[in-house]
């Protein structure tokens, strides 16, 4: 049974899966300073391949068409060229830099949907995007002024990662929209993890290093989150126009914020509160009717 059409839970269930990733992500984080980007990024993929093999026994949703397996199996390939650039950015940027430029992603979405999806990005729509960036930028001022001008001898590959996987992910995301409306929320999700399984099976397997006992258990949650994340962000943009969603990828840097003073007693600063409230305007704007 296909969902209601609802801007209003969209938008709340974009943000819910937004926050979910997050939680990954910050998850991610604490476990790279072991173990490489690639070991991690294929456990993650595996456990959603496992959590997904059980859903689709119970639910299923038949076989996918040739047509699923071609789009949803594109987008496999955008889900891991997508972390692996940007965590490779992460590695080399500070954080806020890199925060700041896969924040672009939410243009290119709206950019991709009107070239690929012939969507109309209304102009509040529009506004609503200017005006969060202007508040990631605040944000990212604040942070980034006190560190100086100083950069690693990496950094360009580092800024050329993330805008990659900026551009990756938007795409990722319009193909989502596309299929979304003709195929099962769980067929989609369950190929998303699955391809990049398959993909990054190899290269982990070459690299891999044992996981100390506690640390499966992380590897399990990330992989819990991520599917959790992605099937109810599926359900969002089964719901309303990628344009008009485009806007919430602004809301994982109040995630961010809230992460960052629970787990690690980080108190949000003027510019952050300020970047975030113009944040939340830039969300509410872009999802007006």
């Amino acid at each position: 049974m296909r969902p209601s059409s609802s801007p209003a839970s969209a938008i709340l269930l974009a943000a819910l899966g937004i926050g979910l990733l997050s939680l990954m992500d910050a998850t991610i984080k604490g476990l790279s300073d072991r173990y490489g980007v690639t070991e991690i990024a294929f456990a993650r993929y595996l456990v959603g391949t496992v959590v997904m093999a059980g859903v689709l026994g119970a639910l299923r949703p038949g076989w996918p068409s040739a047509e699923t397996w071609r789009t949803n199996g594109l987008r496999a390939v955008l889900v891991v060229a997508t972390a692996l650039c940007f965590f490779h950015g992460l590695s080399v940027l500070p954080l806020a830099e890199a925060l700041a430029l896969s924040f672009l992603s939410p243009i290119f979405i709206a950019l991709f949907a009107a070239l690929l999806l012939r969507e109309r990005v209304r102009p509040p729509v529009w506004a609503g995007l200017v005006v969060g960036f202007l508040g990631v930028g605040i944000v990212v001022a604040g942070q980034v002024g006190a560190e100086g001008a100083q950069r690693g001898a990496g950094s360009a590959w580092g800024i050329a990662a993330i805008l990659a996987s900026a551009l990756t992910y938007a795409l990722s995301m319009v193909l989502l929209r596309a299929r979304a409306r003709h195929d099962p929320v769980v067929t989609i999700v369950a190929i998303q993890n699955a391809g990049p399984a398959a993909m990054l099976a190899a290269p982990a397997a070459w690299t891999w290093t044992p996981v100390a006992a506690p640390d499966w258990a992380l590897l399990v949650l990330v992989g819990l989150l991520g599917v959790a994340g992605h099937l109810v962000l599926s359900r969002a943009y089964a719901q309303a126009e990628a344009s008009r969603l485009a806007a919430m990828e602004y809301t994982a840097l109040l995630w961010a914020i809230g992460l960052g003073y629970v787990a690690f007693g980080e108190v949000p600063g003027v510019a952050t509160l300020a970047g975030a409230g113009l944040i939340l305007a830039g969300s509410a704007l872009a999802a007006r009717r």
